[in-house]
């Protein structure tokens, strides 16, 4: 399993757009690839799920990926959140 933290740095948190492009990113993926956020786990693969998270500005947020291609999810997700100035 490959594992990475995130500080969101985004004005608006992960809301509709960016939350949009990272359920983009992951489904491109073997991996099952999850956010984890305040102890709540979703599928990164769900917009509906990372919508319910409500991830704002500051949070600190996991993104966890298991699976054939887990290290290129996670390398991909990564850069999807530098490109969209995302999170740090």
């Amino acid at each position: 399993m490959e594992q990475r933290e995130f500080h969101v740095t985004a004005e608006t948190g992960i809301h509709a757009r960016p939350a949009t492009i990272l359920v983009q990113t992951a489904s491109k993926f073997a991996a099952d690839t999850n956010l984890v956020y305040n102890g709540k786990s979703v599928n990164l693969k769900s917009i509906m799920g990372v919508m319910s998270l409500g991830v704002g500005q500051g949070a600190d947020v996991t993104i966890t990926s298991e699976g054939a291609d887990e290290a290129e999810a996670i390398k991909a997700i990564e850069e999807t959140m530098a490109n969209e100035n995302l999170a740090e």
